[in-house]
């Protein structure tokens, strides 16, 4: 690339310095920022010196694509042709979006019955990684404009809840828009950095990172030592930002002035650019803000803004007790408190936080800026810049895979930090199986029935021997950008598979918590199924053991020793059948019991005859 950066001092051109741009790909509005000469700064449109770019796409009639503002005015004009909060489709199927969420206009452009999501704008059908290209392209040519150089490398954020497939799909982005994506950073992470919250390698301080945007809400839990950035615990809603204040407001004014809700694309687009300026009217100026809906004068108080805003603070802050929990912290352990995203503007949200925690929340930097700037100081980490920082994340969901009995064997636990790299050894169930399918779930509970199926795949070609000879070692491997490897290796022949797992759907943040909840819920009842799985396995191999030996040793045994065995064994049979526990438990000890004097009778025999004829000194 054209190692070429301009100096902000002189305006002069400096040649041998790479630059790695930081992008906030965000619901409602993008940023691009970068690092030179030490000085990290939001790039501005050259025209309008603005520094957001609204995410908001129009398509004309000759094909050519409007980004930013320009496109924001179709959304009243050509509303058809326009498309905004592509964002919240990335990385997700048809099925994932909610009956409600599909009332919007945004998500209603589906077309054919395929289970990818593909937008309709003018004659063409477009995939959010695609539209969500154009954005970064946008930014891209923004940077490349005002630092007068090739841009090829770039740092994105995304929320702390993204998934693996909504990563993956934001990589495809970049890649699509021309961009080497070095690293996949969370939101909340970046905007500790762009806080300077770290930089002092004497520095130990735990933060909490409140990330209200346009269209999605993180906090974060952090523990800062030594430069290292350490994500105690995160949480959140994919699905909860300004976008849905702005939809409520306008029920609301509808509702309070009588005005028919409207089923025209054109006035709902241009009710909700309303919303949105009386919003942050009333935010800026802290006094009522007069509008125009469908041609009636309205007028909405600092109140009825905090009444209509309540809700969503309220949940926002439950998601806060849960990062808290989740962290083994308490409220007092917390040292500050940072706001970034555009909503935390809002009173009612800073006085929410404020209650919560219990102390004023920073607002030093320009809410909307903060990730922007925290993605470029990452990216001058990347460029090799900055060696005094390390960044830590947590993957939010254990990851493991399904045993005997369908049985949830965990391999990386919930909260664990990333990058991580986690192995166990397996085997086989039965003699000559030549075959093993690892399937890999991700959940909290006991069985895997409960949790959810990211991938699977059959491990071919193992060794044929008896059961439980062979080992296989099961390794997950989570990368910086937290997407997922499993391999599969028979350390015997070293025969190897393996799979990258790019989950086809995603998972909403209300889906991570009720798989909380349910493992929560249902941990006495999942105890009593694990407790009669694990009995009826050792049950099973142990009848799998008993016949093996009554067929092996059936020339040494006696009448009455085999059928002791051939007892035994029905009993194990018949006990697995009936499904009580204790009666299972009691087969097993009476079958432990009553064939060790009879094992060792064998074992002795065994040695006597291989030491038969030898002379020992």
């Amino acid at each position: 690339m054209g190692k070429i950066a301009i100096d902000f001092k002189s305006g002069s051109i400096k040649q041998n310095e790479s630059v790695v741009i930081g992008i906030d790909l965000g619901t409602t509005n993008s940023l691009v920022a970068c690092t030179v000469d030490g000085k990290t700064t939001v790039l501005k449109d050259e025209k309008n010196q603005q520094v957001l770019v609204p995410s908001i796409i129009y398509i004309d009639k000759n094909q050519n694509i409007v980004i930013g503002e320009e496109a924001k005015q179709q959304l009243v004009t050509n509303p058809d042709a326009t498309i905004y909060s592509v964002k919240r489709l990335i990385g997700k199927s048809y099925q994932d979006i909610s009956e409600s969420e599909k009332l919007n206009s945004v998500y209603n452009r589906r077309t054919g019955d395929e289970q990818e999501i593909r937008l309709k704008l003018r004659d063409r059908t477009y995939t959010p990684v695609e539209l969500s290209s154009m954005i970064l392209s946008y930014l891209k040519s923004r940077a490349e404009s005002r630092l007068h150089c090739q841009i090829t490398q770039a740092v994105i954020t995304v929320p702390a809840y993204f998934n693996d497939a909504q990563r993956q799909a934001t990589r495809d982005a970049g890649k699509l828009a021309g961009l080497d994506v070095l690293r996949i950073v969370n939101e909340p992470t970046a905007a500790s950095l762009a806080y300077g919250i770290g930089l002092d390698p004497h520095e130990i301080k735990t933060v909490a990172v409140y990330d209200l945007g346009g269209g999605t809400f993180d906090i974060s839990i952090l523990r800062i030592e030594g430069g290292v950035f350490d994500v105690l615990s995160t949480s959140g809603d994919t699905m909860l930002g300004g976008d849905d204040i702005d939809h409520d407001l306008v029920h609301y004014i509808e509702n309070k002035f009588g005005i028919e809700p409207s089923k025209n694309l054109q006035e709902r687009n241009a009710r909700k650019l309303e919303a949105e300026k009386i919003k942050k009217g009333i935010s800026e100026q802290l006094i009522p803000q007069s509008g125009n809906f469908a041609d009636d004068p309205i007028e909405i108080s600092v109140d009825e803004l905090e009444l209509v805003t309540k809700p969503w603070v309220e949940k926002t802050i439950k998601c806060c007790k849960q990062a808290i929990k989740d962290s083994g912290l308490t409220i007092k352990d917390i040292d500050e408190v940072l706001l970034v995203g555009g909503s935390t503007r809002l009173i009612p949200v800073r006085q929410a936080v404020k209650s919560f925690f219990g102390k004023e929340p920073n607002t030093s930097l320009h809410p909307d800026e903060a990730v922007a700037l925290g993605a470029a100081v990452q990216a001058d980490i990347l460029s090799g810049k900055r060696k005094d920082l390390l960044l830590l994340d947590v993957t939010p969901l254990s990851l493991g895979i399904e045993t005997l009995g369908g049985l949830m064997d965990v391999i990386i636990p919930r909260n664990s930090k990333i990058p991580i790299s986690q192995a166990r050894n397996y085997s086989t169930s039965k003699d000559g199986q030549t075959k093993m399918k690892i399937s890999v779930f991700q959940g909290e509970r006991n069985l895997v029935e409960d949790n959810r199926n990211l991938a699977e795949f059959t491990m071919q070609n193992i060794p044929p021997m008896a059961a439980g000879i062979p080992k296989i070692e099961v390794s997950f491997l989570i990368n910086a950008d937290g997407i997922l490897t499993v391999k599969a290796k028979e350390l015997r022949s070293n025969t190897e598979q393996s799979i990258v797992i790019k989950s086809q759907f995603a998972v909403s943040q209300s889906e991570v918590a009720n798989m909380l909840l349910d493992s929560i819920y249902h941990a006495r009842e999942d105890m009593e199924k694990k407790k009669l799985i694990d009995l009826v396995n050792e049950a099973s191999h142990l009848i799998l053991n008993g016949n093996k030996f009554l067929k092996t040793n059936q020339n040494e045994l006696s009448k009455e020793e085999s059928k002791t065995i051939g007892d035994l064994v029905f009993g194990l049979n018949s006990a697995i059948q009936n499904g009580d526990p204790a009666a299972i438990q009691t087969a097993i000890d009476q079958f432990n019991s009553q064939t060790a004097g009879i094992a060792h009778k064998m074992m002795d025999l065994q040695i006597g005859k291989s030491l038969s004829g030898k002379e020992i000194n």
